[in-house]
């Protein structure tokens, strides 16, 4: 039996989760979660909901692109959506249709939003560890007829290696070691934003293509995301960040 290429770029994207530094950005390792699914699945975007420490609350992290951070932030100020109820109820969503006829349809106030944005289905898995659950991994989607079982599935799976990342892969998990990374990602967006929105100023790029150039930079020094994204925040703007060829 011969290995296709999806299967070898799936084994690639299940290392490429679970093999990180010691001190690897948990921030960055959720964000590359959300970009080996959209890469490996028939998904058009994908976003990061966990628990916040303190309130129990959902609260989004991070997202493939800025489509999916906008629904994200949509359902948050609506307060309700497939990110919020998986998160809360600590368990996944089936593939979830957002079309049908007035008064059928789950999330009436959120739905429009996101049919608007061209998606037409959700769904969710769970980003958790044996002892608890840490939030999920949302799945948003225009041609829903195109995913399966199996690639739901694969999203379990590829969620499983970033716990087992987050976890740092003891054999005994340290909740509270765990719950401190997810804190300092939650942390981290906030200047990141900063970070993308002086970025996309200045050079007058997209959002989306400001933070590739930002995660570019950071990958190519072997920095942390979050320190070069302080940095640019407040205003010590690297001069190889704005001309490359340098």
């Amino acid at each position: 039996m011969s290995t296709t290429d999806r299967e070898t770029r799936i084994a690639d994207a299940v290392l490429d989760l679970v093999h990180r530094r010691a001190d690897f950005d948990p921030l960055e390792l959720l964000h590359d979660l959300t970009g080996q699914a959209v890469a490996l699945l028939p998904v058009r975007c994908a976003g990061i909901t966990v628990l916040d420490r303190d309130t129990h609350e959902p609260v989004h992290v991070t997202a493939s692109d800025e489509l999916c951070l906008d629904l994200e932030q949509e359902q948050s100020a609506l307060g309700e959506g497939p990110c919020i109820d998986s998160a809360r109820a600590r368990r996944p969503l089936p593939v979830i249709s957002l079309t049908g006829p007035p008064g059928t349809v789950r999330w009436p106030h959120f739905a429009p939003h996101a049919r608007q944005a061209g998606i037409t289905a959700v769904a969710a898995v769970s980003l958790r560890l044996p002892q608890m659950a840490l939030g999920g991994m949302n799945l948003m989607m225009t041609h829903p007829a195109d995913v399966g079982d199996q690639d739901l599935r694969l999203a379990r799976t590829l969620a499983d290696a970033t716990a087992v990342a987050l976890a740092h892969r003891q054999e005994m998990i340290d909740k509270d070691t765990v719950l401190d990374q997810l804190q300092r990602a939650l942390d981290s967006r906030l200047v990141i934003e900063q970070a993308k929105g002086v970025l996309s100023a200045r050079l007058h790029l997209s959002m989306d293509d400001a933070f590739q150039r930002l995660r570019a930079h950071a990958r190519s020094r072997q920095q942390k995301l979050t320190e070069l994204s302080t940095r640019i925040a407040r205003g010590d703007m690297p001069a190889e960040l704005l001309d490359p060829s340098r």
